[in-house]
Parts: structure tokens; C-alpha cells; sequence
């Protein structure tokens, strides 16, 4: 049925019948779900946004399925079962060019448009009867318009007075002399100006209409109204169209068949390109707004490519918007200018440009009205223009721009209420907003959010502003100007200004990042006032989720943490999770803050300065107390999620904790306290917040409340089964030394404990060792029987590494005996498997079977990191033996429990018996892979003695395929590896030193 109209929007929505009459829908819910399916026509439409079109927000429970029940109806008024599909996730009616009349409106209106323009007014009068004689009413009558249909509402009203006005105007051009003609047309006209009081070109119409019927005085009755009304109400008098009108009315008699004084005629004007065209009396010179483009414009070239498509693309739907958004100095109104520059061609009939100050330091934002004062006095309908009514000024605006190319570009916004009364509304025209904010409230805009700019873009802009060109691509200057284009021409200009000054000396100014925004000043450039106005706007406002937001960002700059969540923002500043959320969100939405992932909001680094200076007034040490305090009962929690039931983990939640203050009676009940309902979300909330962790506890060192120590010894399991090496290793330090503050013996026990199992891991056996017989000694004086256990068991392990195994095996045969008097089967299980790596050198079947002991205990109490330490350390006898096929099995089947039971300690050792088992079975390229897995896993983690001992596999499974100059490159660096460690894997260094100084061959441990 292309061709034909089936669908009706303008009126009661409809659909027309085969004889082409329009049928209105009766039922209001098939009104608004075929509105709804044709305000998309050919898209398809989601079940929720026509649930929303049906319902609005209170759907009932039932809504899917009357959904579906409504679009069976709709199917079968429509009689065409190809027509409306069900396409997830939702549906799409498919309507044919020339089915629609709001298309068919549109078109017959854009010919209409051009020869209006080309003075064709034949053309103008067909085209105009052809476009209004498809309207049955106001559009989407008898339904309660979504705000999309509100749009096309107001945007086809607009159209429709257009239209209005050029047949009248075709026809005092066409049929001056004719005064019957004319006179017919002053009814119309007579309501047109009642119902548009304030529409000039419909008083101009009527007063020529009238004039040249001969009914001159009641021409300038009408121009004496419009006067008064104009002077009374707006203080402002009629514009050069009404008065080229009155001029002619005064200067000719107008009796009837008298000719149109040429005064009274249109203006012939030349739009650019060299279109002719009819500009209304009045209309102002074709504006060119833009401030200059910016000079030394660098970067952004893919971001300028896909905005000069987006506003380029508008076609015959609504006009194209974009939004521009960043922090302050991101250089949005500079690419903004820098676009329309080059667009300038595009959009023949003129730039327009305003700034709205929503960001401008001392300057308060435009509200709508002013700047829609300003769009239409730049217009040339300064009169038309009534401060107390923007609705009616914005219609003018829309109106004036229907007819247009032009490019319209709104700088410095600071809402989306700010512009949209702004918008044109002709499909030829095109809008650039810069803001702060998304603006997410503005519908059918495309955001490009900018980042800063890239290092090299960076670089080339302070050559370019500085005069600098030795300045090279990794100068410091790039880092502390964070990239921001406007710290680069701060930095650049004061650079030109004191050719003195090196780029040397003032990176070194800069790095005090205390004072680096003292710096970032220069004439009336800063980067400081340009991030004052969005705090200060947050602080005055009277909405809660600002102020709110302020407080969030002083709290920011008291603790400086890398990154924050809701839940630990909402304890630092004593309120619930929900306005934690919304004061992050607000600094995101004025850039204030990132979002770098969902949930994790961070400060850009000069943000981090900024906030720095506005810390809040309480003690940073309060901030910093109440985060440890949070971290730790968070910590915790995770602690019950990822350790196992133990007697190791109640020895662990049995050392005293800090104390805690009570609740003052006003503060609300907590509800920032993470609960970890499984495993890998434990995991998850340890490996987001470690990096916040270490910062804190690094700037704790000197606390002696007891919180450090805490904090790191309810997150030990995590670090220990992650493999987290560094970060433990300073946590652990810290903890030692805050722990030895506070002390509690118990909590300095536990603490040098687990510093010594992160030497151990790390090959530190000597350390480790100390450490170790420091904390038995404090669990002795305690009296804590399971804790000198454990400290006996690792005492063992520790002295076998060290090769003094007659203490080795007195340790570990007491701590067997304490194991079996507390009933304890994993701490016996563990002391065997102890036993068993210490047989292992000099009775390797004889560890097997203390190995196999310890695996039985495993399997019947269910343990997954004994099975799994067992088959691993069963693999290792076997190679002992030289049975690596007997090997191998047992570090697959290791591998797989591994699976069960994350633990980067019995992975690691894992994985290094498998590289060796298939190295020793000729299955190099099976070898190759597993080595190069296990290398990548201890370099992510900082293991430097898992490393050094996969280099020395690398190394001989190179040195087996003649490769032995990179055989050698990988030993070197594996004796540097394990010799910087204390007495770690002797054996192994005592080949490598062999091995490097050419004095023997590979052996193969």
C-alpha cells in the first residue's frame, strides 16, 4: 500500500480505510499503543517503553500480558498480518513512504520551503493546500502524550503556522489586484492573530490583506493593537516587517483592485551559496556568532570526524544535537569551536552562539529566558520576544529556525532544562552543547564525553603554545598538567611569557602537588576557579544530594584514597548507603569525579589537588580511623567467605580487635557493611579495594589503635590465597610495626606470624624463621596451645628449608603430639605433610607414605587444600624417585582440586612440578607452555622466588633445543632472582651459579 495513507497522526490517531477515510481509534489503550509503535515507525518499539506509553508508571501486574492481549487487537483492525511483528524486545510496525501523513505533511511542507524561497508561488500555494489539508486536528489528540509526542507535537504546530504563513504570503503575491480573493482570506487570518497574539508575520499579513481590500482603517487598527500590546506588556516596539506593513498601508490609498505598494513586498535577499530567497522585513543579516576558532587545536581528530557526522546527519527528522562533556579544562568549548568552525559551509544561513555561564567563575548561568532573549534579538525579533513567557519565545525561536540551516551552538550549559527550550526545531539546522553534565535529561542528544587528551597530543600542544620545540614526548609537564588542555596552556603561556623559565624548573614547581594548582594560574586562565564554581554551586544549592555531594568531595580530600564506593563514603560521612550513592553520582554528573568502573568513582589529579584544598574541617586521622575501622569489619566478613572452617581461622577471629566507640544517640543505624554471600564476591570486593588498603595502612604506619593490625590480619587469607605478594608484604610489615605499638601480645603474635609466612613464600627462609620464633615465643607466654602448634609445624618447615633438618624433625614431631592431644585432624594432616617434604631428602618412599597419611585426613574431613597439597607433594617424591610419569598424575589431579580451592602458594609449587614431570618425559612443547603460564602468573603476582625458579626450567628446556645463549639469558636472571632472597632453594642456586659460570651441565632439578 505504499503510496497510500493507511496511518493517522494528525488528529485522533487513526488508521484510513480502503477508501482512503480516516478511522479513528475508539479505544484510548489502542490510541496509544498504535501512537506509540508509529512515533518509531519501522523501529522497534520495547515492551517496557509501551508499557510506559499504556500505563505511564503504575502498570498493573498484569500489563505484559494485556500488552500482548492489545497488539492481537491492533493486528486485527490493521487486517495485514505482515504489518506489526514481534521483534525483541518488543515490536516494530512496519509503515511504507507515503503511509503516514505526518511524512506526508513534512514533505509537501519542505516543497513548500523551497519555493517559498525560490519565489515559485504556484508551487507554494499547491504544496501548502496539499500539507493542510491533511490535518484532521491538533496532533495525537486523545491521548496523553509521552514526552516524545510532545516533541513532535510542538515541532508539527510550528510546521504547521509556517506553512500558514507562506500560503498567505503566496497569495498577496500572487493575487494583488484581485481583492475578492483576498478578502476571503481575512477570517482565517483574523483568528490566526487572536489565537497568536504575539506572531508578527500573521499581523503583517493582515494588515496588507486589509489594506488592499480597501478596509485601510481597520489595517491600521490592527497595527495600533499590536503597537499597544507590544509597548504596554513588553516595552519594546514592533519589528521592520509590521513596520514596512504600516508604512504601505499610510502611503496608498488601498482601494480595492489598487496594485501592492512596492514597499509593501518581501525583500529579495541571497541566502549564502547564492540561493535567492524571500527574507521576512526585518529578519537580521545572516549571523556569524562563533568566537574565533581556537589557535594550536591538537588531538580529538576521530571525536571531530564522528561530530561533524553527527550534526551533519539531520535529514528530515529532528534536528541533530550533540552534547560535548568533561570536567573543567577539557578543552569541550575548544573542540566545540574548533567543529563548527569547519562546518560553517554546512549551515549556510548562519552560527549562532551563546554562552550560558553555567560553569563561568563569578558569573551566574543564563536562565532560559535571557538567553532566549538573546537568540532572538540576534535573531531580529527582539519585539516578539516576552521575558515572562519563554514558551512563547521559544516557539518564536523554533519558528524563525524552521526554514534554516543553521548551526546553533550552546557553551558552558549547566542543565538540560537551560537548553531545551533553546532547540530548533527545522531538521536543517544542528546543535553543539558543552557542559559539565551528560546532560542525560535531554532526550534524543549524542554525548561525547571527553577524556583528557593523549600524551602525544599533549606534547604537541605545549610545543605549539610555548614555542618550546624541545620539549620532548615524556616530559614531566605532560604528567602534572594531568593532560588537561587548559593546565597545557597555562603551563605554555607562562612558558612564552619568561623564556627564563625552563620546562625543567617549572615541572619542578608543579610537583608539589600541595601548591600545583597555585601554579596552574596565569592572566585570567586557572584551572582552581574553573573547579570552584561547580563546589560552590553544590554548597548553595538547595537540593540535599548537592550539599551532600560538597560535604563527599571535602571527605575526599581529607582521606585521599586512590578510589571510593558508596559504602565506605557513606561511613565516612555518617548517612545512609542510598545518599552516599547520590552524592557520588552528582560529582560525577559536574566532573568532579570519574566513574572508572560501575560502582568505583576516582578524582582526576588535579581534582585530587583541588579537593585536597577543601578537605573537610575534621582531623584527617578521624577520616582515616573510621575507613580502617570499615575496612576491617569488612575485611572480616570476607575472612568467613574465603577461609575455610579451621581451627587456624577461630585462633585468627580470636585475637582481640580494637575497641568500638559507641554510637553518638543521633547517628543512623550503619547499613555500609558489605556481606559476602559467596566466595568469588568476597574475592571481588578484596581485589577492588586493595590498592585503598595499602594507601591507608602505608599512612598509618605510626597508629597504635590496634585498627592496622586488624584490618591486615582479617585480609590475610585473600593475600595468602591470591598470591598477592607485594601488597602483603607491606601489609604485613606495617602490621608488625602498628601491632608492637598497640601492645597486645596476641595482636603482635599473629601479626609477625603472617609476615613470616610472606617471607617464606618469598624464599626468605632466614627471615621468616625469626619472625616466626618471635611469635612462638609470645603464643608460649600466651598460652595459646593450637597457636604454638601451628608456630612449632612452621618452625619445622622453616628449618628443613634451611637444611637443619634434626631441629626440623624435633619441631615437627612436637607438633604432631599437640595436634593429636586437641583433636585437631588438619593441623596433623599439615604437620604430616611437613614430615614428608623433610623425608623426601634422604627417603623419598618414606615421604610418600607420610603424604599419603596426610591426603587420607583430607579426603575424610573434606579439606581441599590438604588433598591438594598432598598429590602436589606426592608428584615431587616421585620425580625424587625418577618416576616423572607417577609425577605427573598427581600434579594434575593437584591442579584440579586447585579448582575447588584458589591458593597461589600449592599452585605455583603445582605448576613447577608439572613443567619438570613433562620436561623429563620429552614433552618439551607441552613443557614450553606450562613454564611460560606459570612465568606470567608470578610476574602479575611479584613473586620473585616462584620466578626465579621458573627461569631456571625456561632456561634448560631452551638449553635441551640448542638455544643455549637464551638458556643462559634465562638462568642469569634466575640466579639475580633467588640469590636476592634469603637462602632461597639452595640447591637450585648452587646449579645456576654452576650452570652460569659454564662449569657443568644442566642437571635438571
Amino acid at each position: 500500500m505504499a503510496g497510500e495513507l493507511r496511518f493517522g497522526l494528525l488528529g485522533v490517531p487513526a488508521v484510513y480505510d480502503a477508501a482512503g477515510e480516516p478511522r479513528p481509534l475508539r479505544s484510548p489503550k489502542a490510541r496509544a499503543l498504535l501512537t506509540a509503535l508509529l512515533l518509531a515507525p519501522g523501529r522497534v518499539v520495547s515492551a517496557d517503553a509501551l508499557t510506559q506509553a499504556l500505563w505511564g508508571d503504575a502498570p498493573p501486574a498484569s500489563a505484559r500480558a494485556s500488552l500482548q492481549n492489545h497488539v492481537t487487537r491492533l493486528r486485527r483492525l490493521l487486517d495485514d498480518p505482515a504489518r506489526l511483528h514481534a521483534v525483541p524486545p518488543g515490536y516494530r510496525l512496519l509503515v511504507a513512504d507515503g503511509e503516514l501523513d505526518v511524512r506526508v505533511f513534512e514533505r509537501h511542507a519542505a516543497a513548500a520551503r523551497a519555493a517559498h524561497a525560490a519565489r515559485d508561488w504556484d508551487t507554494v500555494e499547491a504544496e501548502a493546500a496539499a500539507a493542510l489539508c491533511l490535518w484532521r486536528g491538533a496532533p495525537l489528540s486523545g491521548l496523553s502524550t509521552t514526552t516524545a509526542g510532545d516533541a513532535l507535537v510542538q515541532r508539527l504546530e510550528e510546521a504547521r503556522l509556517l506553512v500558514l504563513e507562506w500560503r498567505y504570503d503566496a497569495a498577496l503575491e500572487r493575487t494583488p489586484e484581485r481583492g475578492a480573493e483576498l478578502a476571503s482570506l481575512v477570517p482565517e487570518l483574523t483568528s490566526l492573530v487572536t489565537e497568536h497574539p504575539l506572531r508578527e508575520a500573521f499581523h503583517r499579513q493582515l494588515m496588507l490583506l486589509l489594506h488592499r481590500t480597501g478596509r485601510q482603517a481597520e489595517a491600521l487598527a490592527v497595527h495600533r493593537a499590536l503597537r499597544r500590546r507590544l509597548v504596554e506588556e513588553l516595552g519594546v516596539e514592533p519589528g521592520d516587517g509590521v513596520r514596512a506593513a504600516h508604512r504601505e498601508v499610510l502611503s496608498s490609498p488601498g482601494a480595492p483592485g489598487a496594485p501592492a505598494a512596492p514597499a509593501a513586498r518581501p525583500a529579495r535577499a541571497v541566502l549564502a551559496g547564492g540561493r535567492p530567497t524571500t527574507s521576512p522585513p526585518g529578519r537580521a543579516p545572516r549571523p556569524a556568532q562563533l568566537p574565533p576558532a581556537p589557535s594550536h587545536f591538537t588531538g580529538r581528530e576521530e571525536t571531530a570526524r564522528e561530530l561533524r557526522e553527527r550534526l551533519t546527519d539531520g535529514g528530515a527528522g529532528a534536528p541533530p544535537v550533540v552534547v560535548l562533556s568533561g570536567m573543567a579544562g577539557v578543552g569541550k568549548s575548544a573542540l566545540a569551536l574548533h567543529v563548527a568552525h569547519g562546518l560553517r559551509e554546512r549551515f549556510p544561513d548562519g552560527q549562532l552562539y551563546v554562552n550560558l555561564h553555567g560553569a563561568t567563575p563569578g558569573v551566574a548561568p543564563l536562565t532560559p529566558g535571557q538567553a532566549l532573549a538573546a537568540l532572538l534579538r540576534d535573531l531580529g525579533a527582539e519585539a516578539r520576544h516576552a521575558s515572562d513567557d519563554p514558551d512563547a519565545a521559544a516557539a518564536l525561536l523554533r519558528s524563525l529556525l524552521a526554514p534554516t540551516r543553521t548551526l546553533l551552538v550552546l557553551d558552558g550549559a549547566a542543565s538540560a532544562a537551560q537548553v531545551r527550550p533553546l532547540l530548533p526545531g527545522g531538521a536543517g539546522c544542528g546543535t553543539l552543547v558543552t557542559s559539565r553534565s551528560p546532560l542525560t535529561a535531554l532526550d534524543g542528544a549524542a554525548r561525547f564525553p571527553l577524556p583528557p587528551l593523549s600524551a602525544e597530543a599533549s606534547t604537541a600542544l605545549l610545543r605549539a603554545a610555548s614555542g618550546r620545540d624541545d620539549l620532548g614526548a615524556g616530559h614531566p609537564l605532560v604528567r602534572l598538567t594531568g593532560r588537561l588542555p587548559l593546565a597545557l596552556r597555562i603551563v605554555a603561556a607562562r612558558l612564552a611569557a619568561r623564556r627564563a623559565l625552563t620546562p625543567d624548573a617549572l615541572a619542578g614547581l608543579l610537583t608539589d602537588c600541595e601548591g600545583r594548582l597555585r601554579h596552574l594560574e596565569y592572566d585570567d586562565l586557572s584551572v582552581r576557579r574553573s573547579l570552584d564554581v561547580a563546589l560552590e554551586a553544590l554548597r548553595t544549592s538547595d537540593r540535599e544530594s548537592d550539599r551532600d555531594a560538597a560535604r563527599a568531595l571535602g571527605v575526599i580530600g581529607a582521606l585521599d584514597l586512590p578510589a571510593y564506593g558508596a559504602l565506605l563514603l557513606a561511613r565516612l560521612l555518617g548517612a545512609p548507603r542510598w545518599r552516599a550513592q547520590a552524592a557520588l553520582d552528582r560529582l560525577v554528573d559536574v566532573a568532579l569525579l570519574e566513574e572508572t568502573a560501575y560502582g568505583r568513582y576516582a578524582p582526576h589529579d588535579l581534582v585530587r589537588d583541588f579537593a585536597r584544598a577543601h578537605r573537610a574541617p575534621r582531623p584527617a586521622d578521624a577520616f582515616g580511623a573510621t575507613a580502617l575501622r570499615w575496612y576491617g569489619d569488612t575485611a572480616r566478613a570476607a575472612l568467613l567467605a574465603i577461609a575455610p572452617e579451621s581451627r587456624d581461622r577461630e585462633d585468627r577471629l580470636a585475637v582481640p580487635a580494637p575497641a568500638t566507640p559507641a554510637p553518638a544517640p543521633d547517628d543512623p543505624a550503619p547499613d555500609d557493611l558489605e556481606g559476602f554471600g559467596s566466595l568469588d564476591a568476597a574475592f571481588a570486593w578484596a581485589d577492588e579495594e586493595l590498592d585503598n588498603v595499602v594507601a591507608l595502612a602505608e599512612r598509618h604506619t605510626g597508629d597504635a589503635s590496634g585498627l592496622v593490625p586488624a584490618l591486615v590480619r582479617n585480609l590475610h587469607p585473600y593475600l595468602q590465597r591470591r598470591g598477592r605478594l607485594t601488597e602483603w608484604g607491606t601489609l604485613a610489615a606495617i602490621a608488625v610495626d602498628t601491632a608492637r605499638l598497640h601492645g597486645d601480645p596476641a595482636v603482635t603474635a599473629q601479626a609477625l606470624t603472617d609476615l613470616a609466612g610472606h617471607r617464606f613464600m618469598t624464599g626468605r627462609a632466614g627471615e621468616a624463621l625469626a619472625l616466626n620464633d618471635e611469635a612462638l615465643a609470645l603464643w608460649r607466654g600466651i598460652g595459646r596451645a593450637s597457636c604454638v602448634r601451628r608456630g612449632l609445624n612452621h618452625r619445622g618447615l622453616l628449618l628443613d628449608g634451611l637444611g637443619r633438618r634434626a631441629e626440623a624433625v624435633d619441631a615437627l614431631t612436637r607438633a604432631l603430639d599437640l595436634a593429636r592431644s586437641l583433636d585437631d585432624p588438619l593441623s596433623e594432616a599439615i604437620t604430616f605433610s611437613h614430615l614428608g617434604n623433610l623425608y623426601e631428602h634422604s627417603d623419598a618412599r618414606l615421604a610418600i607414605v607420610h603424604h599419603e597419611r596426610s591426603l587420607a585426613i583430607g579426603e575424610r574431613i573434606g579439606h581441599a587444600v590438604v588433598r591438594q597439597s598432598a598429590h602436589c607433594n606426592i608428584g615431587y617424591a616421585h620425580l625424587a624417585l625418577g618416576e616423572p610419569a607417577a609425577a605427573l598424575g598427581h600434579f594434575e589431579v593437584s591442579l584440579r582440586v586447585h579448582g575447588e580451592y584458589e591458593d597461589w602458594h600449592g599452585e605455583s609449587h603445582t605448576r613447577l612440578g608439572l613443567v619438570r614431570a613433562l620436561r623429563a618425559l620429552g614433552r618439551t612443547a607441552e613443557a614450553d607452555r606450562a613454564c611460560a603460564l606459570l612465568l606470567e602468573r608470578a610476574a602479575h603476582r611479584g613473586d620473585t622466588h616462584m620466578t626465579g625458579l621458573a627461569r631456571h626450567q625456561h632456561g634448560l628446556l631452551l638449553h635441551a633445543r640448542g638455544r643455549a645463549q637464551e638458556a643462559h639469558e634465562q638462568w642469569r636472571s634466575a640466579l639475580t632472582a633467588l640469590e636476592s632472597l634469603d637462602g632461597a632453594s639452595p640447591k637450585v642456586v648452587t646449579e645456576l651459579r654452576e650452570l652460569t659460570g659454564g662449569s657443568s651441565s644442566p642437571s635438571g632439578v
